[in-house]
Parts: C-alpha cells; structure tokens; sequence
C-alpha cells in the first residue's frame, strides 16, 4: 500500500508527475464532448478504433486497462503509480456527542467523521476555525474539552441555524456572517488559529492558503474542492515548482478532476445520460444547419426539457441559440445519432480519465508547495475511501511560532 506523502516527499513527486501530464497533454486536453475527431486519433488508430466501436455499457464496465490496445496498458500504469498516496493515519478522535450528526445527509457525516479523524497536530489545538462553515458541523464535530470554536459562513440563514444548533449542544462556538473574500476575513485568522476546510471550492480554499499563512496560522486541514471555481480564465500556480512548468491549464483544464461522480443513483445517471445524448444530437444538427464544424455551447436546461419530443427539444434550444432549421431533419435518425454518439464519448473519454487523478494531484501538490516555502511541515494523503468521495485528499499543514 502507498503510504502519504511527508513535506520531503512532496517536490520529487511533483517533478514526477509534472512531465507526465505535460508530455502528454495532447490525449487529455481535447474534449470528446465538443470535436467529433480528436487529434490523437491519427496517432493511435487501433485504440481509437478499438474505443469507437465499444458501446455505452462498455464505458462504464470495470476492464482491466491489459486488454485495451496500446497505449492505454502503458499509461494506465504510469498514471495509477505517479497518483498513488496512502491514507492519512486515523488520530484516535473520540466518539462525536450525543445526537452532533442529527440533521446532518449521511454521506455528508461520513466524509466529518473521516476528515476529522485524520486532523492532527503535533501541537493541541486551542481554537478551530471552520472556514466556508455552513451550519458548522465539521467544526462541533473536531471541538473537544478546553477548545472554541469560529465559524465563518457567508449565507445569513446557514449561520443562524449553525449558531442555534451549536447553543443547543451548549458548544463555545461563535457563528459568523462572513464572506471569506472579503479583508475582513483577516481579522479571525491569527497563530492561535487551526483551519479547517472540507471542500471549500476553488478561490475559496486559495484564499484562505494566501490569508492564513500571512497572518501566521499554525495549523491548517484543507480537502480542496473543485479547482475550476477561480475567477479568471487561466490557472495561476501558487508554487515556484508549478510557476516554472511548461503546463498552462484553463478552466476547462481545471474540470478534469472534476468530471467523475461515483455518488449519483440511477436516476440520475440516466436522466444525464438522456440529457447528454440529446445534446450531442442537437450537436450534429447544430453543425449541419450552421455549416461551421465547432460545437456550440448550450446553456444549463431543466430537467423537465428531457420529457419534451425530441423534435420539440431540438427546435426550442434551437430557437434559444438563434439556430435557424432550414431543413427538415430525420429526427429519429438524429436522436439514434446522439446516443451513438454518447457511446463514442464515453468510451474515447477513457483515454483522457486517466489523467484525471494525476491532474488532481499535481494541483494538491501545487497548493502543499506554496505551503513548505511559507515555512509549513506539510503532509498530504487520503482520509477517506474514494467511493465515499472523490475529493478524498488532504492536507494538514503546521509550522511553529
């Protein structure tokens, strides 16, 4: 079993993974989604072939990476090596108090009490600060004896009931409207302060990265959240290792990591895969009415739309992309075309998943980095099983006064 990553470990497997993902850029960069051929498709026509003609049940089917053609096997292997890391070890928390998980998704508990129980710190930790809080549920559940607590929570109502449900615990917790953007964050981070953030998404988990360690937080617990909430269009690296990579990444880049749930039930898997197929279909039409081969993005539709005709569905989303129908399609043949077409997505988006966690990785690496040159002992590793969630990496950072 690969064990976590200790502060001296973390630039060797940066400049590890750094080539790897920049060498071949070209097979996980192009989106299925949006081009009907890929570029690597020249170079690798047996697996292009071989990925074309698999259906939608072999997408999602379990096979072994050995019985695709090359150089799936080969890259299949290097990516699961450079994105191993083990678990963080469990810090033997106590039990949570009585009824803390009550009204709390159970999932959502799950994913507390595994971060919580990798939490710690050579050094007791006298005041938490639960950042991006909510109702403040990760921060009761880390609280013990002779700790307080601080909640920062941008959404009024969250902090309100997160305050009532922390008095009723009878919790020294303080619940904070507070958007953590703004200057006035500054003033609850300090050195008697251990951060903590589970899924703080994008700028959200940067920020607090920058704000912490100017104003000299000891300790910090971060599982970072979807990497492509950032305010501008490109990746601006924290680290010197990540600024001087020749790996530029854009926000569609920074959904790679992103572009997996392991959580959805069938429902919901089937209502995006009709959702998905029809919009590759009203692709091909889109194409063809326009006569310009770029795809053509579409806005976020209700799901009540899936229940409409197809016909209906394609000429209303026409009409709302200013999409002229000059012709009159075959509009069975069209909706065929885009479930077929879904197959091909799927099955060529198998190429591109698998720099999907080596990715993630080396964005965790960038920010445990940035971390070590602000003076921090960084350890980076796991706290949950993936099937419990994908965002399962974490970084617990301290430095002395």
């Amino acid at each position: 079993m690969p064990s976590y990553l200790h502060s001296h470990q973390l630039h060797a497997r940066f400049k590890a993974l750094d080539p790897f993902l920049t060498e071949h850029q070209a097979l996980w960069k192009p989106r299925p989604f949006t081009a009907l051929r890929l570029d690597w498709e020249a170079s690798h026509p047996e697996l292009a072939t071989y990925l074309r003609g698999c259906t939608l049940a072999d997408a999602e089917a379990d096979v072994a990476p050995a019985q695709l053609p090359a150089p799936f096997p080969q890259l299949a292997a290097q990516a699961e090596q450079l994105a191993a890391v083990g678990e963080l070890p469990d810090n033997g928390l106590p039990s949570a108090g009585h009824r803390l998980d009550a009204n709390v998704p159970g999932r959502k508990w799950q994913q507390i009490e595994a971060f919580s129980r990798r939490v710690s710190f050579r050094e007791q930790t006298r005041h938490w600060l639960d950042w991006c809080a909510g109702k403040g549920h990760l921060g009761r559940r880390l609280l013990q004896p002779g700790q307080q607590l601080t909640c920062l929570e941008y959404d009024a109502e969250l902090v309100a009931a997160g305050q009532a449900l922390s008095d009723h615990h009878h919790l020294p917790a303080n619940h904070v409207h507070q958007d953590v953007m703004a200057t006035g964050s500054r003033q609850h981070l300090g050195y008697d302060k251990s951060v903590v953030a589970l899924h703080a998404c994008g700028d959200l988990h940067v920020h607090l990265l920058r704000e912490a360690s100017q104003q000299g937080c000891r300790h910090l617990a971060v599982a970072p959240c979807c990497y492509n909430r950032i305010g501008g269009d490109r990746y601006q690296p924290l680290s010197t290792a990540a600024q001087g990579s020749a790996l530029h990444l854009s926000i569609t880049d920074l959904g790679l990591p992103l572009s997996e749930t392991v959580t959805a039930g069938a429902r919901v898997r089937h209502q995006r895969d009709c959702s998905m197929a029809r919009r590759l279909g009203f692709d091909l039409l889109q194409r063809k009415q326009r006569q310009c081969d770029e795809y053509l993005p579409t806005p976020s539709l209700p799901v009540a739309w899936l229940a409409k005709p197809f016909e209906q569905y394609c000429r209303e989303l026409a009409a709302l992309r200013a999409v002229p129908i000059s012709t009159t399609p075959d509009w069975a043949a069209l909706e065929a075309a885009g479930w077929q077409r879904l197959a091909e997505v799927r099955n060529l988006e198998r190429l591109r998943n698998l720099f999907r966690r080596p990715l993630e990785l080396w964005l965790v690496l960038d920010r445990a980095l940035y971390l070590r040159e602000q003076g921090y002992d960084v350890r980076l590793g796991t706290f949950c099983a993936y099937p419990l969630t994908p965002r399962n990496l974490l970084l617990l950072a301290e430095r002395d006064q």
